[in-house]
């Protein structure tokens, strides 16, 4: 007997075990981390003289930080070789001096800001900004190239040719692109443009001088770069409720009169695309059930309100966004299917309320029928 019990109550425990785990729901995103890149290839300086005379090698160390799946900032450390030429009385001079170039940059994932975050994505595009300095020393050979310049003509020289170590400011802009090998490890290329003053490539040119660097190399990512947590399960009573809304209300007959059970209330999520109120065809559906709903129930109303995910964009345009999907599906109710206007009420929360755990199921219009 004793035995009976004890594998009966073994029993409960696992069939407890095994539902509470079908009830428990998880799904990854994003978590803020740090990483490192090293990258080498090569320079081109802008100038006068041949496209190859102006190659050079580059290399170049960074580390930054991902404040969310869009966001960042890198500090990096770019070095070794800029060229310089000029084409006079039909022959060309060339030199060569190196720099240290330290900037800090903001970094856009635009893959992320455009298609929202994947974990499993393949390909990152990743835009940079920033401003630094480029220290330059070791302009001997330009020295040497004006000493021949000056041979030939006394007159001509280089305007703007200088000695020991000069430190200027330098703005940069460039694309990486990263192919993810694994959560830790991703192989990228980085093209950036550079720009200083003129009197950084020793010549006098009237304009702002230019360097652009082409790299390839290793991202680290330290740390966790997403995580797991907890989201809402899906119910099968959801499908309860749409049984419900075709025989919306019943009668209960009493021995001297008729009372009516008011059907229970409707809800449906009308899901939108990135930065967009267009409901698509497959949302469609769910603004019909709604459109029946109130057909079934002539007394019932509506209350749509319209969400925009925190994720992208920021509070103004998120509020915007949230009041044109909230209208788009009352829009949808008048002129499809022929709902009156006064049984219509529509809100927006713009990114102030996030209805979901999940960044992207918050581009939603929540349609409540009662």
């Amino acid at each position: 007997m004793n035995f009976k019990k004890t594998l009966l109550t073994v029993l409960l425990a696992v069939s407890s075990s095994a539902i509470l785990a079908q009830q428990t729901c998880t799904e990854t995103v994003f978590n803020p981390h740090w990483y490192i890149r090293a990258q080498g290839g090569g320079q081109y300086t802008l100038g006068e003289v041949g496209f190859s005379d102006l190659l050079s090698p580059n290399a170049q160390i960074a580390a930054g930080y991902n404040f969310t799946s869009v966001w960042g900032a890198r500090l990096g450390v770019n070095a070794w070789q800029s060229k310089g030429g000029t084409e006079l009385f039909g022959q060309d001079y060339k030199w060569k001096y190196n720099y240290v170039a330290p900037t800090v940059d903001a970094t856009i994932n635009l893959t992320n800001l455009l298609g929202g975050f994947n974990a499993k994505r393949l390909c990152d595009l990743t835009l940079f900004a920033g401003l630094g300095a480029n220290i330059a020393f070791s302009n001997g050979e330009a020295a040497t190239a004006n000493n021949a310049i000056q041979a030939v003509d006394p007159s001509a020289k280089l305007n703007y040719l200088w000695d020991g170590t000069k430190t200027r400011l330098v703005g940069q802009v460039g694309l990486d692109l990263d192919f993810n090998i694994s959560k830790v490890v991703a192989i990228g290329l980085e093209l950036s443009a550079n720009t200083l003053g003129d009197k950084y490539n020793s010549k006098k040119g009237g304009n702002t001088d230019w360097y652009f660097n082409g790299l390839v190399g290793v991202k680290v990512n330290l740390g966790k770069s997403t995580k797991e947590q907890p989201k809402e399960c899906q119910k099968p009573v959801e499908r309860i409720v749409e049984k419900i809304v075709e025989k919306p209300v019943e009668k209960i007959v009493y021995r001297d009169r008729e009372v009516e059970k008011k059907a229970e209330p409707l809800r449906r999520e009308v899901f939108f695309k990135i930065n967009s109120s267009k409901i698509s065809t497959a949302e469609t559906c769910k603004v019909e059930d709604v459109a029946n709903y109130l057909k079934a129930n002539p007394n019932a109303k509506v209350c749509i309100t319209g969400y925009a995910d925190k994720g992208t964009g920021n509070a103004s345009i998120n509020k915007n966004l949230s009041v044109r999907r909230s209208a788009a599906v009352a829009k949808m109710l008048k002129e499809k299917f022929g709902i009156s206007e006064d049984r219509i009420n529509t809100e927006s929360k713009g990114d102030l309320e996030q209805p979901f755990a999940e960044n992207n199921k918050n581009r939603v219009s929540i349609c409540i029928a009662q």
